[in-house]
């Protein structure tokens, strides 16, 4: 894909399409040994190190939905985008495996227990905010709920959330503020509204600075 051609809007409500059947759920693997074996589009931090990653779990995107980089060499990482869903965990795996879907995250956070599931390499460019210059330079989190029903929005699913945020920014020496981890509303010419309003910013920003490096 040309990648100043506009890309598609995140999600189009394909939940109705076919999709292609997502990985199975497996326990999450340790931080450590989920890095040291090279995933495809790269690994996530650096292998085999403790490098502060929550646990989390390979559940590969098709590569239909992101563009293969050589980041943060191709492309500097400055920013980390935090979404919702608006889809169950599952439904998204499976949209994010849908080759005609056209969008995916580098990372899907679960509501109920902060499972993480990794399905895009960070080296590489997901097409997660509807900006090619934003994808380029940041890292998508995708967080399972709606943004109208902040139940979703667990006391687990932040932590985890607020640890991986952390990672990466440390990784990257990112600033932990919020002109660098940004809601997808934020995103110039985004037509969404997530996280949304039940999102709490103060609490999510307050367990990201006080996370471990």
């Amino acid at each position: 894909m040309e990648p100043d051609r506009p890309l598609p809007a995140r999600r189009r409500l394909l939940t109705g399409a076919a999709a292609v059947a997502t990985s199975a759920v497996l326990g999450p693997l340790t931080a450590a040994a989920a890095r040291a074996t090279p995933l495809p589009g790269g690994p996530t931090g650096p292998t085999g190190n403790d490098d502060g990653y929550p646990p989390t779990h390979w559940i590969p995107a098709d590569p239909a939905n992101y563009t293969a980089a050589n980041r943060p060499s191709q492309y500097p990482i400055e920013t980390v985008v935090v979404h919702v869903t608006q889809e169950t965990f599952d439904d998204t795996i499976k949209l994010f495996q849908d080759p005609a879907h056209k969008a995916a995250a580098h990372y899907v956070v679960r509501s109920a227990d902060g499972y993480i599931a990794q399905c895009v390499g960070e080296r590489d460019v997901a097409w997660h905010a509807g900006n090619w210059d934003c994808n380029t330079r940041s890292i998508g989190i995708e967080h399972e709920g709606w943004i109208d029903d902040p139940k979703w929005f667990t006391d687990i699913l932040y932590a985890q959330s607020a640890r991986l945020t952390a990672a990466v920014c440390d990784f990257y020496a990112i600033p932990k503020d919020r002109e660098h981890i940004i809601g997808h509303v934020e995103v110039p010419g985004t037509d969404h509204t997530d996280p949304g309003q039940y999102w709490d910013w103060a609490r999510y920003m307050q367990l990201v600075t006080a996370a471990r490096r």
